[in-house]
């Protein structure tokens, strides 16, 4: 496992994103093109899974959640799975950890990315990634 600490000016909205889009994009680098799912966020008052065969989409309730929680102080774990990797990540405002099961070295990788985008005024973020994690429609 690996972790940092950060101060950032983002809104929690935005380190949520932030910190969800470079897990996504520097495990995606092993993983290739495979779908990126998220399989658990557990907030201060309830834990999201996918229903059924559902994808868990990170509706604006369950993003309000996240966000009342973390300015509560709490942290909010969550886990992901992109092809063979599964990853658990940790995020409070102001600290984040991951871990991988496959392929250690893409905590570092993911580390030392979020240390740069979390403390800049606006954070590289892809345009494309937010639908991909929002329902639409």
């Amino acid at each position: 496992m690996k972790s940092v600490d950060f101060e950032s000016g983002l809104d929690n909205e935005k380190k949520v994103m932030v910190t969800i889009f470079w897990t996504n994009r520097k495990a995606a680098r092993t993983e290739g093109c495979a779908p990126f799912r998220i399989k658990r966020i557990e907030t201060e008052t309830e834990t999201y899974t996918p229903q059924g065969k559902k994808l868990l989409k990170i509706s604006d309730e369950i993003m309000a959640d996240m966000v009342r929680t973390l300015d509560a102080g709490k942290s909010i774990p969550m886990e992901f799975n992109i092809g063979e990797e599964n990853i658990s990540v940790n995020l409070s405002s102001d600290s984040f950890s991951v871990s991988v099961l496959k392929s250690p070295e893409i905590e570092e990788e993911i580390i030392e990315k979020l240390e740069m985008e979390l403390t800049k005024k606006f954070p590289n973020l892809c345009d494309s990634f937010k639908p991909r994690v929002t329902p639409q429609g």
